[in-house]
């Protein structure tokens, strides 16, 4: 028995001892940095990185913490609904005496749990959205020289479960968080680096991480299926697509109009094959296979077509057929949507991240009672547009049963005619 204990003694000391060693191989003191005005414009860059915009208009995150935790977090609200084991929280983040508990599905007074699912959320959140988190009231930026180039150190003196800590973000070329280094009350080794490398994309525009991988002991963090997106903004943009008749748009084979009496389309929708004219020149565009395109002149085919005058339709198709059917593209792939207020109202703000010839342009979209749009609003960086009007009048049932706009008056001078707007199948 004697030996057991002596045995066992060995091990607890080469135990301690190797813990010793592995704290101080690896224990790091918290760097010193440069605060102030530098500081603050890194920290800028990163927001910009990490489309902070989209982050603050969302609606609603939903992750899972090492699949121990749910959440779902209704941001614009400061409501998140917590679950673990047997118990739910739906926790008024500004109120929490405000919050309800549920054990078993059942109501219950305890207030001990709304503490653990306060404590829950400050920390499994910020796994999820601590990008964000670097101008929150309370927070210290520096510049810290890291292997040769700027990281941004953010120390929280107060807010969250445990002020105090100190974070160094890890940045990219591009400003974006790649890893930090963590000076924490929790983990007793300063300078645990954890990565910030595995990202979604999200529906409202923004990237969350999925997992997080420490360096000590290679510990992972699993979030779950992170998801961000508007619900309030899609349900609205359905009632629109619902006013406009959409899934009559979605059956449509073709579509006719022009611009401005100077520009005459016919689209076959179905194939995704248009005729472009305008003066003397008649392009047959295939959008998709833009190689297959064909070039007439005076109704003359061109052996060769001229590439020239395919891209100037191509440009020509993309900005004349958005003026007839962009209500109808609320949903399509790149679009972000959001709920603004004009004038005491609900409107959609609709941002393209990509498609047509001009990403990064957004639309507000004004409706009347029924749904239908009247105006919009244009922020169009490349044009130096910003809020632009322009109205969307004299809509038309067409044959195939849809909803087309006829005209638009720009600015409140210029007339947009779309001519004669015709769909048929």
């Amino acid at each position: 028995m004697k030996m057991l204990f002596k045995f066992l003694g060995v091990v607890l000391l080469l135990m301690i001892a190797a813990i010793t060693v592995y704290y101080f191989v690896n224990n790091e003191s918290l760097p010193q940095g440069k605060k102030g005005k530098e500081a603050d414009e890194l920290a800028q860059k990163m927001l910009i990185a990490i489309n902070h915009e989209n982050f603050k208009n969302t609606e609603i995150l939903e992750w899972t913490f090492t699949g121990n935790h749910s959440y779902k977090w209704y941001k614009q609200e400061n409501i998140v609904a917590v679950s673990w084991d047997k118990n739910k929280v739906i926790l008024h983040l500004k109120n929490p005496k405000k919050s309800t508990v549920y054990v078993d599905n059942q109501k219950v007074e305890n207030q001990k749990l709304v503490q653990k699912a306060t404590d829950f959320f400050n920390n499994d959140s910020f796994w999820l959205i601590a990008p964000h988190k670097i101008f929150d009231a309370g927070t210290e930026r520096s510049i810290v020289k890291h292997e040769g180039k700027e990281a941004l150190l953010v120390t929280y003196t107060s807010g969250g479960s445990t002020p105090g800590d100190s974070y160094l973000w890890i940045l990219d070329e591009n400003h974006f968080p790649t890893s930090y280094k963590m000076w924490t009350s929790i983990i007793p080794i300063g300078g645990v680096s954890a990565s910030w490398s595995d990202w979604k994309n999200t529906e409202s525009g923004f990237q969350l991480p999925t997992k997080h991988t420490l360096s000590l002991f290679e510990m992972e963090i699993d979030m779950g299926n992170v998801k961000a997106y508007n619900e309030g903004a899609n349900i609205l943009a359905n009632k629109i697509l619902k006013a406009i008749k959409h899934e009559s748009y979605q059956k449509t084979t073709f579509l006719e109009w022009s611009f401005r009496e100077k520009r005459f389309f016919k689209w076959n929708k179905k194939q995704h094959i248009v005729d472009v004219s305008w003066d003397s020149i008649r392009v047959n565009l295939h959008p998709n296979h833009i190689e297959k395109s064909t070039v007439f002149i005076h109704e003359s085919l061109q052996k060769d077509a001229d590439e020239t005058l395919v891209k100037r339709a191509e440009a020509i198709f993309n900005n004349d057929s958005f003026w007839l059917v962009a209500p109808h593209k609320l949903f399509d792939n790149g679009t972000i949507r959001t709920i603004k207020k004009v004038d005491g109202k609900d409107a959609l703000h609709i941002k393209y991240t990509s498609g047509g010839s001009t990403p990064g342009d957004s639309y507000t979209w004004i409706l009347d009672e029924n749904f239908i749009p009247k105006s919009f609003k244009m922020y169009v960086p490349s044009m130096n547009m910003e809020g632009l009007d322009a109205t969307w009048e004299d809509w038309i049932t067409t044959e195939s049963g849809t909803l087309l706009p006829k005209n638009h008056l720009v600015a409140g001078k210029t007339i947009l005619s779309m001519g004669n707007v015709k769909g048929y199948n």
